[in-house]
C-alpha cells in the first residue's frame, strides 16, 4: 500500500516514463523499417554487390541479433537495472546504424545491422516490462498500444527518409540518420528515467522502491513481487515460466510471437519490394511502407481500447485472421487507390495483433516472472523475425516474389490459432487443481481496487 498522500496512479501520473518509453521505441521502429525503405535503392547500387538473397539473409542478422538481445536482456535486467540495460540497447543500434552507413561491402553491413539486432531486441521487451509495472492495470492494454504507435510513428519516419534523402544522397545518409538516438535518447534516460521499483527492491534498495513507487503512484511493491537477484533467481525465473499454472500457455504465447514477429519483420523488410515486382512504382512501393505503418497507429489505438475491455487473447486472434485475409488480398493486382486502402487497413490489424500478445502475456505471468517472460516471447518469436525476411528473400531471388503474400496468411492464421488456444490452456490448468493467473480472454484487472484509475 502507498501512503495516502502519493499520487491517484493514472496514465497521466507516469505519463514522463511513458514518454521516455515511447521516445526509445520510436527510434527503435525507425531503425527497424530503415532497411526496407532503402532496400529498392541499395540492390540498384551496383558498388555494394547487393542481391535479393543475401537481402534477406542480411534482414535475418538483424533479427537474429534480436533474438539474442531479447533474451539476453530479458534475463539481466532485474539483476543490473532496467535503465542500464535501456541505454546500452540504444546505444548499440546507434553504433550499428553507423557500420552500416560506412560499409564498404554486404558482409560489413550485415554486421554493423547484427550489431543494431542486439540493441533493438534487448530494448522493446524492456520498455513493455516497464510500461506494464507503471501503467494502471486496468490501462495496461491501452498504455501498451499508445506505446507501439511510436514504433510506427518511427517507421513512418523511416520511411519519410527513405523517400526525400536516399534519392537526393543516397541510401547511406539514411542509416547516418540512425546515429541520432545515441545523441538524444540516452542522455534523457540517464537524466529522467526512474528504476524499476521491484528492481530496487530486489537490490535491497527498499528506501528508493518506495520513494519511486509514491512518486508515480504506484501501490509499493512487496517481495513476493520483486523479482529474486543473483544466478539462482535468473533461473528461477526462466523456470517459473514452465510452472504449473503456466505450461501449457507458454509455448502457445511462443508460437503466436513466432507467426506475428515473421509478419512484422517480414513485411517491414520486404513490402516495398514485393509492390515493386507486382508492377507498382518505387515512389509508391515505398510509399505502401508508410502507409501500413500509418495504419499501425491507428490499430494500437483501436486494439488498446478493444483489449481494455474485451481481452488481448480475443483482440490479437480476431486481428491475426484479418491480417491473413489482408495479406491474400495484397496477393491480386488491384488499381492503385484500392491497394492503399488494402494496406493501411492491413497494417490497422497486423501490427496490433503482436501487440496483444504481448498485452497477454500480463494475464500467464505474475509480476515477479514478466519481465522474464516478455523477454521470452520476444525472443523465442525473434526466430520468426529471423526466419521471415529470410524465407521472403529466398522467394524473391527466385523470382517468386508474390508468393511471400501466402507466407504472410499463413503466419496470421497460425497467430490466430495459437493464441486462440491459451485460454484452453488456462482452463486445462484450473482443471487439474492449479491457481491461475487472471483470466487471458477477459479485460487486464488491477489486483487492488487504488491501483485502477482513469487517464
Amino acid at each position: 500500500m502507498s501512503p495516502p498522500d502519493t499520487p491517484r496512479h493514472t496514465l497521466r501520473t507516469v505519463a514522463p516514463v511513458l514518454a521516455l518509453c515511447w521516445l526509445a521505441v520510436f527510434f527503435d521502429g525507425m531503425d527497424v523499417n530503415i532497411y526496407g525503405a532503402v532496400l529498392p535503392h541499395m540492390l540498384e547500387d551496383g558498388g555494394l554487390g547487393l542481391g535479393k538473397a543475401t537481402a534477406g539473409t542480411i534482414g535475418s542478422w538483424t533479427t537474429f541479433g534480436m533474438l539474442v538481445g531479447a533474451l539476453t536482456a530479458g534475463n539481466i535486467t532485474d539483476w543490473v537495472g532496467r535503465r542500464p540495460v535501456l541505454v546500452v540497447s540504444v546505444s548499440l543500434f546507434s553504433a550499428g546504424s553507423a557500420v552500416c552507413a560506412s560499409a564498404a561491402n554486404p558482409a560489413l553491413f550485415g554486421t554493423g545491422r547484427f550489431i543494431a539486432g542486439l540493441g533493438l531486441g534487448g530494448l522493446m521487451p524492456l520498455c513493455l516490462a516497464i510500461v506494464m509495472e507503471f501503467a494502471p492495470p486496468r490501462r495496461l492494454a491501452l498504455a501498451t498500444g499508445l506505446l507501439m504507435t511510436s514504433y510506427h510513428v518511427g517507421g513512418m519516419a523511416a520511411t519519410g527518409l527513405g523517400l526525400t534523402l536516399a534519392p537526393a544522397a543516397g541510401w547511406r545518409w539514411v542509416f547516418w540518420a540512425g546515429v541520432i538516438p545515441a545523441v538524444i535518447a540516452v542522455p534523457l534516460l540517464l537524466r529522467l528515467m526512474p528504476e524499476s521499483p521491484g528492481v530496487l527492491l530486489a537490490q535491497g534498495r527498499r528506501d528508493r522502491a518506495d520513494a519511486t513507487a509514491d512518486r508515480y503512484g504506484l501501490p509499493r511493491v512487496t517481495r513476493v513481487a520483486a523479482p529474486a537477484a543473483g544466478a539462482k533467481g535468473r533461473l528461477d525465473a526462466v523456470r517459473a515460466l514452465f510452472a504449473p499454472e503456466s505450461r501449457f500457455a507458454t509455448p502457445l504465447l511462443w508460437l503466436a510471437s513466432f507467426c506475428g514477429l515473421l509478419l512484422v519483420y517480414g513485411v517491414s523488410t520486404w513490402l516495398p519490394q514485393m509492390m515493386l515486382a507486382s508492377g507498382y512504382g518505387m515512389t509508391s512501393s515505398v510509399s505502401f511502407l508508410l502507409v501500413i505503418n500509418a495504419g499501425g497507429i491507428v490499430g494500437m489505438l483501436i486494439a488498446g481500447r478493444t483489449a481494455d475491455r474485451y481481452g488481448a487473447v480475443r483482440v490479437s486472434a480476431i486481428w491475426f485472421v484479418l491480417t491473413a485475409v489482408g495479406a491474400l488480398l495484397l496477393q491480386a493486382h488491384l488499381s492503385l487507390a484500392v491497394t492503399y486502402v488494402v494496406v493501411a487497413v492491413t497494417g490497422i490489424w497486423l501490427f496490433s495483433a503482436q501487440v496483444m500478445v504481448y498485452a497477454a502475456t500480463s494475464t500467464v505471468y505474475p509480476e515477479s516472472a514478466r519481465a522474464t517472460g516478455l523477454g521470452w516471447v520476444t525472443g523465442v518469436g525473434r526466430s520468426g523475425a529471423v526466419l521471415g525476411p529470410w524465407l521472403v528473400g529466398a522467394l524473391a531471388d527466385n523470382g517468386h516474389d508474390s508468393w511471400g503474400f501466402t507466407v504472410f496468411a499463413l503466419a496470421g492464421l497460425g497467430g490466430a490459432i495459437a493464441i486462440a488456444l491459451v485460454p484452453l490452456a488456462r482452463r486445462t490448468t484450473r482443471g487439474a487443481g492449479h491457481d491461475p493467473a487472471p483470466s487471458a480472454t477477459g479485460p487486464v484487472r488491477g489486483p487492488v481496487p487504488e491501483a485502477d484509475g482513469q487517464a
